[in-house]
């Protein structure tokens, strides 16, 4: 599991797009809404499809099988099998995706125009009637479980699986999304059927296009994509309660160096402070050079290469993290810089001239994302997800620019609480006492 990937899904779209894009509302004739940007000066359309739920709705005791199940989903269909139907994506020089984490299944599609209506075939069938042979479900069931030894000797894995099991304890978010080597092991082809079932439905599906294709026929491909499938899934699980206790949990590693994790609770999207927060993140630890963190650990004592904060938001819960990798000798002392520094910016605020300088970087670096039909309809994607209007890249510099110093200093008080940190070292820290 990733923790820093909510975190950039919401840094993207906490910045402005292009102000020439201009996103359709459709419906198509069964009623399934999308999101539209027309773009013919290039015969390719880049589809984009969000199941909400995912890993979260693994069945009890079935850890892993919606992981399972997404990775089958392009090995045969129809009377197509595992290289049948890679033939076919390749003849139609066709692009499926389809991945899966804790709150959804992603399917991209990218395709030609001339190649349309064969390679929309192709992904109806994938998601509508998938084969699942026996072979093809034990040679991926063997990649998976391949990951999963590989994960137990990655600090970063190692790290994460003790944040979540911590934080959120029996809630799905609070185990990894992939299973256990157990788990995966003992998952049948009834479970990845029912996975298959239960995940894939159009009552918590999200839709959008970017490219060569008008309302009219995105709307036909909508129907003909998704119009067989269940019209309800299985229910998503409620919100997650947050263990947000400070203290240091250590997990024995060899090397010179010890892997560090951070974390305390964060900020709902929707909360009237959001875009306060996301200043204020981007001045305490985002990505550029000038952030304090980079500052003060790196720059003025040289105690890592880098390190990084972000708010992550799942659907049911929201955190704010951070990450950073430090000699042995050396992270006792870090650590004692990241509180220093949280208990700073929780006390004070930022400066003027930080603020200023984190609104140009945020309202001048997202245009350049934007580089292609398939970010697009990505974008379009999680803009639905997270409630926004169809006019916020036009809107969103000016939410940006409003955001005064006041804010900031209100947000860092509500937000930021130095005695929750929790920290996760994988390693073998010198001088670091565990409180759990």
């Amino acid at each position: 599991m990733t923790l820093f990937r909510a975190a950039l899904i919401l840094v993207a779209l906490a910045l402005p797009a292009r102000a020439e894009i201009a996103i359709q509302e459709v419906t198509s004739p069964g009623g399934i809404k999308a999101w539209l940007v027309e773009d013919h000066n290039i015969p390719f359309t880049a589809l984009e499809i969000r199941f909400q739920g995912g890993q979260s709705l693994d069945a009890p005791g079935k850890r892993g099988a919606v992981n399972l199940m997404t990775a089958l989903i392009e090995e045969g269909a129809d009377q197509m099998d595992a290289q049948a139907f890679a033939a076919a994506r390749d003849d139609l020089a066709a692009q499926l995706g389809f991945g899966s984490d804790v709150d959804g299944i992603s399917v991209s599609a990218q395709f030609l125009t001339e190649n349309r209506d064969a390679s929309v075939a192709l992904l109806r069938a994938a998601l509508v009637n998938p084969r699942f042979d026996a072979d093809a479900v034990e040679r991926v069931r063997g990649q998976v479980l391949a990951n999963l030894r590989a994960s137990e000797q990655d600090p970063g894995e190692i790290g994460s699986k003790l944040l979540i099991a911590r934080s959120f304890g029996d809630h799905p978010y609070g185990s990894p999304g992939d299973g256990t080597i157990e788990s995966v092991t003992a998952l049948t082809r009834d479970d990845i059927v029912a996975a298959w079932k239960g995940s894939l439905a159009r009552d918590r599906v999200y839709v959008a296009a970017a490219g060569d294709i008008t309302a009219e026929e995105l709307g036909r491909v909508i129907d003909q994509v998704l119009g067989d499938l269940p019209a309800t899934g299985t229910p998503r699980p409620g919100r997650a309660t947050l263990n947000d206790a400070g203290g240091v949990a250590v997990v024995p590693y060899p090397g010179p160096q010890s892997l560090v994790l951070f974390q305390q609770s964060g900020i709902r999207f929707d909360d009237p402070d959001y875009f306060a927060a996301v200043l204020l993140n981007e001045i305490l630890g985002g990505g550029r050079f000038s952030a304090r963190l980079m500052t003060e650990v790196r720059e003025k004592r040289g105690l890592t290469y880098g390190i990084g904060t972000g708010l992550a938001s799942y659907d049911q819960a929201e955190t704010l993290v951070g990450q950073f990798q430090a000699g042995n000798d050396k992270v006792a002392e870090a650590i004692d810089v990241v509180r220093a520094e949280w208990a700073r910016v929780a006390a004070e605020g930022v400066t003027a001239d930080e603020l200023a300088k984190a609104k140009t970087y945020m309202t001048g670096s997202y245009p350049l994302r934007f580089d292609g039909n398939g970010t697009i309809a990505s974008i379009l994607v999680g803009m639905q997800i997270m409630g926004l209007p169809t006019d916020y890249p036009r809107t969103r510099n000016d939410r940006v620019d409003a955001v005064t110093l006041e804010d900031v200093k209100r947000v860092a008080a509500r937000l930021i609480r130095p005695d929750n940190l929790f920290f996760v070292v994988v390693g073998s820290p010198v001088g670091v006492t565990a409180t759990e």
